[in-house]
């Protein structure tokens, strides 16, 4: 009966620390990788691809021409840029089309979702196709050089290519938009550095992604998902199309300036992330073990982390109560210990991102109070069990 009993509590207590020795492998991967990471140049010297940029917009107007601008200063002669004009209620389509840029139209609010508008855009793109697509949402900037090096990468290897995607705070942000702009780092930059360092393999992120126009034609993506990017970039994973990172050029956005409408917006990216964990964890982990290749092995420890403040949450609450238990029944020990293990690799894979990237961020004084703002998510996570969001709701900002 005892064995029994212990036997039990780890079935119970392993998955929960799953997430954070992932986190933690994934995490010092990142440090010894980040020079490994940067793109070879012998790698993305051919030049010469077809490039065709879809730019979904839904009532932008306010960013819409920065990106467009920004677009254009790095596109080549015979580069194509297309906005995608979805259910557009403002003055989008025309600001655009006053830059010289493609712009199509779409109108259908029974079919709602930025997979969709990719999807149309695809469509527009069949008559005369490109060699590789690349995404960039309307609210977004390239750093210098990132289209012709994004561009040349994908061609040369044939492989979906991420680069870096980042949400910027801003200066004298309030606590709050910086937590959220270090949680970006964590998940953007630390986890797709280590999972390309261990495996050349990264999640895609929906925006400053390119794909050969052989994939970009055939994946699915008139879903309606709310994360379609993270669900995309595994099934091509699957298939054998494993996304690679590209960390040397990023593509930015602000936060909104409103902590409530920020807080909107990162409810529908956890609600986006936790659909995932759902829904294809268990099919990619089907394949990792029939095939035990090293990539989705990768790609999978990454999707098994939760978003970290409710992991924290969840973690911290299992720990108190498996330390009750095993004061009561001392044989569930060992369980108690390993989650204590797990929650002390939580924290240092944290504590060493805020070592590397998050100090001119956060003082370590705001890197301890940081529990308070795992608390004010617990409204976000209640929401997704009551009522789980989808298709693509427009940020107010």
């Amino acid at each position: 009966m005892t064995e029994l009993l212990f036997l039990l509590a780890l079935v119970v207590v392993l998955p929960l620390g799953l997430p954070a020795f992932s986190l933690l492998l994934l995490t010092l991967a990142s440090c010894r990788g980040g020079k490994q990471a940067v793109d070879d140049p012998s790698q993305v010297s051919p030049a010469g691809a077809r490039v065709a940029v879809l730019v979904p917009a839904h009532n932008e107007s306010i960013h819409v021409l920065p990106t467009l601008a920004c677009l254009k200063s790095q596109a080549a002669p015979g580069d194509r840029i297309v906005l995608i004009a979805d259910n557009c209620s403002d003055d989008t389509a025309e600001l655009a089309r006053q830059t010289g840029v493609e712009v199509i139209e779409r109108h259908d609010t029974t079919r709602r979702g930025k997979g969709f508008a990719l999807a149309f855009g695809v469509a527009h793109l069949r008559a005369d196709p490109p060699d590789v697509v690349v995404v960039v949402d309307a609210d977004c900037i390239l750093s210098e050089q990132a289209l012709p090096r994004i561009t040349r990468l994908c061609h040369s290897t044939g492989r979906p290519v991420q680069m870096l995607n980042l949400m910027i705070a801003g200066p004298g942000a309030a606590l709050k938009m910086r937590v959220l702009e270090f949680a970006a780092l964590m998940k953007n930059l630390v986890r797709p550095m280590g999972s390309n360092a261990l495996a050349q393999v990264c999640h895609l992120s929906g925006t400053g992604m390119a794909l050969p126009w052989s994939l970009m034609s055939t994946v699915k993506l008139a879903t309606g998902h709310i994360a379609e990017d993270m669900e995309m970039g595994i099934s091509l994973a699957i298939a054998g199309h494993t996304p690679r990172f590209l960390p040397g050029v990023r593509v930015t956005s602000d936060f909104p300036l409103q902590s409530e409408v920020a807080k909107a917006q990162k409810t529908r990216w956890e609600h986006g992330h936790l659909k995932v964990l759902r829904e294809d964890l268990p099919r990619l982990a089907k394949v990792v073990f029939r095939t035990w290749r090293l990539d989705l092995l990768v790609l999978m420890l990454d999707l098994m982390i939760p978003p970290v403040a409710l992991y924290a949450l969840v973690l911290s609450v299992s720990l108190a109560l498996s330390a009750v238990a095993a004061w009561l029944w001392p044989v569930l020990g060992g369980a108690a210990l390993l989650l204590a293990v797990a929650a002390l690799s939580l924290f240092l894979a944290i504590g060493i991102t805020w070592v590397r990237h998050g100090r001119e961020l956060l003082s370590a004084r705001e890197l301890l109070i940081m529990p308070l703002y795992v608390l004010g998510k617990i409204p976000i996570y209640l929401a997704y069990l009551i009522g789980r969001r989808s298709g693509w709701v427009k940020t107010k900002r």
